[in-house]
């Protein structure tokens, strides 16, 4: 962000200066090749952006060339350069690195024309999945390729980093070899590149009879599930408003009632449990009765700390897609598919296998326990449709909205099981809403939101008007997408707020947002604890944008990573500030 009077363009030539001297420093350490990586040209660019990239690289690659013996590559990828695609080949580079993947223009732009010299490294091979790649469509694709230039100046390659997927099969020796053969990491993609640009045949012919034999049979109960899928299924009964005065009357909670967002924190003995449930140390009788008395206790400082609405704690859980997942049909799990998540912090997401349905009561058991426990309401919790996609390897043969809307389907039984239980909130998770979302602007809706809200609605649809739903996102910036939350047509959405300034406050008053929110009054992410006096201000800020009938109070995300201590004072803070702002309005 440039706040005085120059803009990045004024620095263009400092930053060329400073890149000639690295690419200097580099050649001389015996580099023959330095990548320049701009995913950002994949965004839809301003005519401003083309500008100053065209200026910006004019002036590098004159300093590079003046100073260094080495080759230069401009590398993108996530997308297609559209929009400066023409000056990208007029600057000199020596190569050029396209996504053939996810770029969905890039055989059409170097059909147009591409420098004669330069070569073009297309990334053909996928690097986000773990799936093998189809040798026949991607020398289909190779085809087309060399229509457009000589076979030397085309080299092959992935669409984006390996950063996205494990590290070899090699180490998955508890999967089944049929299971196996299909999953290709980073050192199998390595391979699958070197066999498609070396044509080997004996490689080809293998290829071949994997993608000829059939993976997985079709669920037909679950294929028919989807395809009689009718607008009404996606759409509740009665409207928001009605809903509203309905629950209003029956919960009969007070003004800004106080939750939490799910989870409470895990201790050793809770993870070393599970752990020994998993390893079959301990029956499942065992497993339960450690679990129930958790719940229990946790029920019982909820009441103490005197919240409204109560949660279950979330001790039997590990991680929110793969509890999930675990119980579900078409999900398969891998014994070391870890991949990073951010800094230090890795996941191992599971795998769309086939076709997903509920195998039985994934929460129930626990809700119904936890319930039984207060007179207070506890809040059912799960994991919704776009997350659990979007935190696993998807299927590549059948598209994401299909699996969405079968994922959708499971969890909607489940939503169900809940209400008929005697649930009366339940929350529906959706922390990975925004991921998926396109890069162009353009393709937003089409490409994604069109199916990802309707997806999050079917899970919900078919609930009584007396039963309030609840939704979480966090991770994400989602002030331009707020009009399509509040279409997710959820009672009440609680925000990860806190971090951001509550900027997402102006947008939700912008919109005209309907829907109950709570942006979340204290970052869990850090181990501070905020005083009653932070959050009363923190309120007092949200009611200026926010109608005092519709904000709830809660921390901003789940309380799993943090201590029982700082949780237990943290939470007293809240209740404490709920109790003051009541007493003014």
């Amino acid at each position: 962000t440039y706040t005085g009077k120059k803009s990045a363009v004024n620095f263009a030539e400092e930053a060329a200066k400073a890149y000639g001297e690295l690419a200097k420093q580099l050649s001389d350490l015996g580099a023959k090749y330095i990548s320049f990586t701009e995913p950002a040209l994949v965004f839809d660019v301003s005519e401003e952006e083309k500008k100053l990239f065209t200026t910006i690289y004019t002036l590098l690659l004159a300093a590079v060339k003046a100073n260094a013996k080495i080759k230069t590559i401009l590398t993108t990828y996530f997308g297609d350069i559209r929009d400066l695609y023409e000056d990208a080949c007029q600057l000199g580079f020596d190569a050029i690195n396209l996504d053939f993947i996810e770029g969905s223009k890039s055989l059409e732009l170097i059909e147009k024309g591409f420098p004669k010299d330069t070569l073009l490294l297309a990334g053909i091979v996928c690097g986000k999945n773990i799936w093998r790649a189809n040798y026949a469509k991607k020398n289909e694709l190779i085809s087309k390729i060399q229509k457009v230039l000589a076979p030397e100046n085309l080299v092959i390659g992935t669409s984006c980093s390996l950063l996205h997927v494990p590290y070899t099969t090699a180490e998955e020796t508890k999967l089944e070899a049929d299971v196996i053969k299909h999953f290709s990491y980073a050192e199998e993609k390595l391979i699958e590149i070197k066999e498609l640009a070396n044509q080997n045949e004996s490689a080809l012919k293998a290829n071949k009879a994997l993608f000829e034999g059939q993976r997985v049979l079709p669920n037909q109960n679950v294929r028919s599930a989807v395809a009689s899928l009718g607008s009404k299924d996606f759409e509740r009964k009665p409207s928001f408003y009605d809903r509203e005065k309905i629950q209003h009357e029956n919960f009969k909670l007070p003004l800004f009632p106080t939750t939490t967002i799910g989870s409470f924190p895990q201790t050793k003995d809770v993870r070393a449990n599970r752990a020994a449930y998993k390893k079959g140390s301990i029956t499942r009788e065992q497993y339960v009765e450690f679990n129930q008395k958790k719940i229990a206790e946790c029920i019982k400082l909820q009441e103490e700390i005197g919240l409204d609405v109560l949660v279950h704690g979330e001790f039997e859980r590990n991680d929110m897609v793969e509890y999930f997942g675990s119980q579900m049909n078409g999900y398969i799990f891998t014994q070391n598919g870890w991949v990073q998540s951010y800094g230090t912090r890795c996941v191992k997401p599971p795998v769309v296998w086939g076709d997903v349905s509920r195998r039985s009561a994934m929460t129930v058991e626990w809700s119904v326990f936890a319930q039984k426990q207060t007179n207070k309401i506890v809040k059912g919790m799960l994991t919704g449709p776009v997350t659990i996609l979007n935190w696993s390897f998807p299927r590549e043969d059948i598209p994401l909205k299909e699996q969405a809307l079968q994922i959708g389907l499971a969890i909607r039984e489940e939503v169900l099981d809940l209400e008929k239980n005697g649930i009366k909130i339940i929350q529906i998770d959706e922390a990975a809403l925004r991921e998926k979302l396109p890069l162009r602007h353009a393709d937003w809706h089409s490409e994604y939101l069109d199916w990802a809200i309707p997806a999050f609605r079917l899970v919900h649809a078919k609930v009584k008007p007396e039963t309030q739903i609840h939704t979480h996102m966090c991770y994400s910036e989602f002030n331009d997408i707020i009009r399509d939350i509040d279409a997710m047509d959820a009672d009440v959405i609680t925000f990860e707020a806190s971090r951001a300034d509550l900027k997402i406050l102006d947008a939700l008053k912008a919109a005209n947002f309907r829907t109950e929110v709570g942006p979340g009054v204290y970052d869990i992410h850090s181990a501070r604890i905020p005083s009653k006096e932070e959050i009363v201000d923190a309120l007092e800020k949200m009611l200026l944008r926010v109608e005092k009938t519709k904000l709830w109070v809660n921390p901003d995300c789940g309380l799993k990573t943090r201590g029982e201590k700082e949780t237990l004072s943290s939470l007293k803070n809240l209740v404490a500030a709920a109790r003051e702002i009541r007493s003014r309005y």
